[in-house]
């Protein structure tokens, strides 16, 4: 692997941005400080990652993906991901997507097919990393806690199944509000 690379086997037919990490570097330097971003991962945990991030290559004849560490949105111990057992990386927030209501407040149905391709942007905070990584090699404060509703950039989350809920990894930053659920 790289200085601040990850490498890990090709499950690319499976599940595409998924998998064991093989290897990982110790992380990489902060470009103006020199102050080490330590790695967020270590070898033997199974990460997911950015649909397009990544390089495929070939190490001792089997097919491995090779990431960046800023790439890695989740990390989690165990065969599958459950909600107890993954962790947002850094600056990401794991949020818990509602069923779209198909009915207003005043009671105006909303047929299912008007909705069908809007994304979900709003949701219960269950899970945030912990944090930006500074220049100084501190982490940032999150600015939103477990339990509370958030409001994201529309398209801005990436999208992730655990135990057949729907779920959003959301990166702190695109966060418009959030209030007290």
């Amino acid at each position: 692997a790289t200085g601040g690379g990850i490498l890990l086997p090709d499950q690319s037919k499976e599940r595409p941005t998924e998998g064991e990490v093989v290897a990982a570097g110790p992380g990489k330097l902060h470009p103006h400080t020199g102050t080490r971003i330590t790695n967020p991962v270590t070898a033997g945990v199974n990460v997911l990652y950015g649909k397009f991030a990544g390089t495929p290559l070939n190490y001792n004849d089997e097919d491995m993906q090779m990431i960046r560490d800023d790439d890695i949105m989740l990390y989690y111990d165990g065969v599958s991901m459950t909600r107890d057992n993954v962790v947002p990386v850094r600056d990401y927030v794991l949020v818990e997507l509602e069923e779209q209501k198909l009915t207003t407040s005043s009671g105006i149905v909303v047929a299912s097919a008007v909705t069908k391709d809007l994304e979900p942007c709003e949701g219960i905070v269950v899970k945030v990393g912990e944090g930006r990584m500074t220049s100084s090699g501190e982490f940032s404060e999150a600015p939103v806690k477990v339990g509370e509703r958030v409001k994201f950039k529309d398209y801005a989350g990436n999208d992730v199944k655990i135990a057949e809920k729907k779920y959003s990894l959301v990166r702190m930053v695109d966060i418009l509000c959030s209030v007290e659920a």
